[in-house]
């Protein structure tokens, strides 16, 4: 099938842009209103649910204190690191932290010693700063600049809202 090419375009005066652009507008105050209904029942329906969670989530925290200070109270019972029941497991399992007091005193502690292994770095380019740059530097280091002019438009809702 042979494409068409298109003569022109839909609008054919400033008054008919106007008119879109109001029509634009007022879709725009539609969607605004929808969003906000659909944000205001979210809302409600995550406090509702919070609120029937709650003493549940309680009630879950109670009852496993008990399970642990039972455990910890009666851990030689337990052959190995962990004990089978009808309805679940209890046990204990080695953990290793590490606690840091001054991130910066580490971080320097770490450098001093070789240990660059121990520290995340992450990296990033500034694009709003290489901006900055002539062409021929942005293009020396692998990047490239491009400028075009990019269309937009903004409704005036004050003129439709009386």
């Amino acid at each position: 099938m042979a494409r068409k090419r298109m003569e022109g375009t839909a609008l054919k005066s400033w008054d008919e842009v106007n008119l879109n652009l109001k029509e634009i507008c007022e879709c725009e105050l539609e969607l605004e209103s929808i969003e906000g209904e659909m944000n205001t029942k979210i809302q409600d329906l995550k406090l509702d649910a919070e609120m029937k969670a709650k003493p549940i989530q309680e009630r879950v925290a109670r009852l496993a204190q008990e399970v642990k200070e039972f455990t910890e109270l009666n851990r030689d019972d337990i052959k190995g690191k962990s004990r089978n029941l009808n309805f679940g497991k209890v046990g204990f399992r080695q953990s290793t932290k590490i606690l840091v007091r001054s991130a910066k005193a580490v971080i320097n502690a770490l450098r001093l010693r070789k240990m660059d292994d121990c520290i995340v770095v992450k990296e990033s380019v500034n694009k709003e700063r290489l901006r900055e740059y002539p062409d021929e530097v942005i293009a020396s280091v692998g990047a490239r600049k491009t400028v075009q002019d990019v269309f937009w438009y903004e409704t005036d809702r004050e003129k439709l809202i009386p």
